[in-house]
């Protein structure tokens, strides 16, 4: 198997295993998005908009959606999942990241799953082409020799 061209990891800004796994697939020469830390610039966070962004009505939420920050950072996370050909769920995450697996997955590109005990079990996660309880055996399906 050949390494992938350019990774998209989807995760949670509460996870801190995202920025590891971010770290170990750029230390095996892999090219990988960083929604926390894009091509140039800084991740888009609802707190940009109003630190109070956790009290917003449904109306503030989807007036919201229209914001130019908003926009931006669908933009560059929209621009990174085209460019992709492979993505890696690593959990646990929230609806954005499930989001984008399944956008991939429904666009035929290579998925998988980084999980660890304690997750609670998707039936959806079957989508996926390869589900993984570590980051070695992860690098080992995404082609990355020992």
């Amino acid at each position: 198997m050949t390494l992938p061209e350019y990774v998209y990891v989807a995760s949670s800004w509460r996870n801190p295993m995202q920025d590891a796994v971010v770290a170990v697939l750029r230390a095996a020469g892999i090219e990988c998005y960083d929604f926390k830390n894009p091509e140039g610039g800084t991740g888009f966070a609802w707190s940009s908009i109003d630190p109070d962004w956790m009290n917003w009505t449904s109306a503030e939420y989807i007036a919201a959606l229209e914001h130019p920050l908003a926009i931006a950072g669908y933009e560059s996370d929209f621009n990174a999942m085209q460019r992709a050909d492979t993505f890696v769920l690593v959990l646990p995450c929230g609806r954005s990241a499930h989001l984008e697996l399944g956008w991939a997955v429904g666009q035929g590109k290579r998925t998988a799953i980084l999980t660890r005990n304690g997750e609670e079990p998707e039936l959806m996660a079957r989508m996926a082409d390869h589900i993984s309880s570590s980051v070695h055996d992860l690098l080992g399906w995404l082609g990355v020799e020992d």
